[in-house]
């Protein structure tokens, strides 16, 4: 490893407060340069090899075979889901959920694309196009609804409220629901956060109502099919059987999380990324056909997702780094994304960067399957919102999510009509 050693390093790429104070970049930079494929130790686990490089990542993310991301052999996080049982949902008290947690997420194929394919029909590129007029209607709802102030806390009012407004659309449910989809959300991925998730007992009532709630929706569909998400989860056949009502579950869980975590962060996170740099703000407001374009490098910017795990089954080489089989590889998102090696200049953000494919979304197999909705709702939040709000800017630092899983904000306080100085 180049006598790279992790003795040497004070740092730990579990560890969730490295992403809650944002202070990655500097650690992944070192081992691009100096170990790109790094080994990091575990107090609680077996250690897991890092890959910090875009070719690397990619090469992982296209050889399920090599690379599983199966539940039996661990799954996509870094905690073993098949030893942690229900851990990625806190349940230590909600009993045996041994199979909950098995969505298309922790599948390898040909498994991952039959279940993939009973929601593709939900997110064909006429289908999305098709959504343009609503979502802005509702983008310039949430705005209407600012109309005389001058501060606001942004998460909740703008970031969080679009894609999941649009996700209660796809799952065809009443709008009020949305803030319950959105608190189970919050509580699945902030394990680590203990405002998301205060307690054991918080989480196990929220997955009790979430799960009840689910299959009420999934028994309703199949008595009054519709065109949403549900009705397909519900009618969909695998050999001719139905799913699994825990397949389902885990399904549910899937496109809560997945339908408004990244949009949200990427919303947040360009939004901080326009004010932090006027000059690129700028350009989209001098050029909004720019906008397009800028919604690429906002999600490369944020990087929402930090990485995902794979394990290698079978004795293998990366990155010339020999892998045993059974060892945890963890493809680091948010290091690829800064690559030297495919984007020039890496940290400068640029709204008008083509440089290679960003990571946000994944790529292979598991490429996030709503990537071009979450695109149509950016493209179409940061038309709006720069129109009517264009220096739009942080009062304060912002709060992130405590969490090595997704670099979220969870509060940002701005001022939506700020005195522009000359």
């Amino acid at each position: 490893m180049s006598g790279f050693d992790f003795a040497d390093v004070p740092f730990d790429l579990k560890n969730p407060s490295l992403y809650e104070d944002d202070q990655q970049d500097a650690i992944f930079t070192s081992l691009r340069e100096e170990c790109p494929v790094f080994w990091n130790p575990e107090v609680d686990g077996s250690g897991f090899w890092c890959l910090t490089k875009y070719d690397d990542i990619v090469a992982a993310s296209k050889n399920p075979k090599l690379f599983s991301s199966a539940r039996d052999w661990g799954g996509h996080r870094i905690f073993d889901e098949k030893e942690a049982g229900g851990a990625a949902l806190g349940d230590a008290a909600l009993g045996d959920t041994s199979d909950v947690d098995t969505s298309m997420i922790s599948m390898d194929p040909p498994e991952h694309n039959t279940y993939r394919g009973m929601v593709t029909p939900g997110f064909t590129p006429p289908r999305i196009k098709g959504m343009e007029e609503s979502i802005r209607a509702r983008v310039r709802n949430i705005l209407d609804k600012l109309d005389g102030k001058d501060h606001c806390e942004f998460v909740a009012s703008i970031a969080a409220e679009l894609p999941i407004q649009v996700l209660a659309e796809l799952f065809g449910i009443p709008q009020e629901d949305r803030l319950k989809l959105l608190e189970w959300s919050n509580a699945l991925v902030g394990e680590d956060d203990p405002e998301l998730r205060p307690s054991d007992a918080y989480i196990a009532a929220s997955f009790a109502e979430m799960s009840n709630y689910a299959m009420n929706l999934w028994q309703d569909r199949l008595e009054n099919p519709g065109d949403d998400l549900i009705t397909m989860l519900a009618h969909a056949r695998i050999d001719g059987d139905p799913m699994t009502p825990e397949r389902y579950i885990g399904t549910f869980i899937l496109l809560v999380v997945g339908g408004n975590e990244t949009t949200r962060q990427s919303i947040a996170g360009g939004t901080l990324a326009l004010s932090e740099h006027p000059e690129q703000r700028q350009k989209l407001l001098d050029d909004p056909s720019l906008i397009p374009t800028a919604v690429n490098e906002i999600v490369r910017w944020v990087s929402p997702v930090l990485h995902m795990r794979r394990t290698a089954t079978e004795d293998t080489e990366i990155g010339g780094q020999k892998i045993a089989k059974g060892d945890k590889v963890v493809m680091w998102y948010v290091s690829a994304n800064r690559d030297e090696d495919k984007f020039p200049d890496p940290f400068k953000f640029d709204v008008t960067r083509h440089d290679a494919m960003q990571l946000g979304f994944g790529i292979g197999q598991h490429f996030c399957l709503g990537s071009r909705l979450a695109e149509l709702q950016l493209r179409v939040l940061f038309e709006e919102l720069l129109a009517r709000y264009p220096n739009i800017q942080p009062t304060a630092p912002v709060r992130r999510i405590k969490s090595n899983f997704i670099r979220g904000i969870k509060e940002m306080q701005v001022d939506l009509n700020p005195k522009v100085t000359v």
